[in-house]
């Protein structure tokens, strides 16, 4: 199994049309690839914009852009998480997705926002309901959009799912999702890739958080566009405690293991009324 991998977090452009979205995202996997990087995670509506106008969508225009992103991952050898509006069939409301393209230029994967807001299901978008995950060289990833940094049940499955890394994606410049996906890494033992619009990076940049919880790398936060390249590395020594020792131990408590055999009988322990 491989102990150590590079990923890229982007802050790009996200504007309403995905003839100008689609070709930054490009311009940043090339980035990625001159980084070393084996993927590159964008945020939310990356390529479609968010939400997308329906008076404006097009999309034939989208899929076109999609394509060009699919082809170029498959030519530079890089995987690519991005996100997009996901069209249905006339009448039904997109989806609101993240896209996985391979680094062999195939799209394996799409995930669905599951918890939306109750302004996007009743104006922008169908929900999904599934969770996904992916394996690259031995790491798990996981992927979750936006307002999912609210609920704890979203970060639970993934680690249910034994999941290395969550990719995060988001449309919003609300500085406490900082501090939500910091504790949600840090509770789960897991990294947690952060993706914004370039310019919402201002009050939480791009970057990657480890499984002890703290920033392990950032893009700058000015509202430029920017791609920052973290190794998650099971062997890197600032995680040892996180990775070796909490996170098996969590595990055993979570099943109640260690726990069942040293229940005491003794009634100082059963009686709660009295000191």
């Amino acid at each position: 199994m491989t102990e150590q991998i590079k990923i890229a977090s982007a802050q790009s452009p996200v504007g309403r049309f995905p003839s100008v979205n689609g070709p930054q995202v490009r311009r940043l996997m090339r980035a990625a690839a001159d980084a070393g990087a084996c993927l590159i995670h964008f945020p939310e509506g990356a390529v479609s914009g968010y939400p997308a106008d329906p008076n404006t969508a097009d999309p034939a225009a989208l899929r076109h852009q999609l394509e060009l992103i699919t082809r170029l991952a498959g030519d530079l050898g890089i995987w690519v998480v991005v996100g997009s509006d996901h069209h249905l069939t006339p009448p039904h409301l997109p989806h609101n997705s993240l896209y996985v393209i391979s680094a062999q230029g195939e799209l394996v994967g799409r995930y669905d926002k599951r918890l939306c807001s109750h302004t996007e299901i009743t104006k922008h978008y169908s929900p999904g309901f599934e969770p996904l995950v992916f394996d690259i060289d031995g790491f798990r990833f996981g992927c979750a959009l936006c307002i999912e940094i609210n609920f704890p049940e979203i970060f639970l499955d993934y680690r249910a799912l034994d999941v290395d890394c969550v990719l995060f994606s988001t449309f919003s410049k609300d500085p406490i999702f900082e501090i939500l996906a910091r504790a949600h890494a840090a509770a789960n033992t897991s990294w947690i890739s952060v993706s914004v619009p370039a310019h919402h990076s201002t009050t939480m940049p791009a970057g990657v958080i480890g499984p002890h919880g703290y920033r392990l790398a950032s893009c700058p936060a000015n509202g430029t566009p920017a791609v920052t390249t973290v190794d998650l590395d099971r062997c890197d020594p600032a995680l040892d405690i996180a990775l070796n020792k909490a996170r098996p131990w969590r595990a055993q408590a979570r099943s109640g293991t260690p726990y069942r055999p040293r229940r005491v009988d003794d009634p100082r322990s059963s009686g709660h009324t009295r000191f």
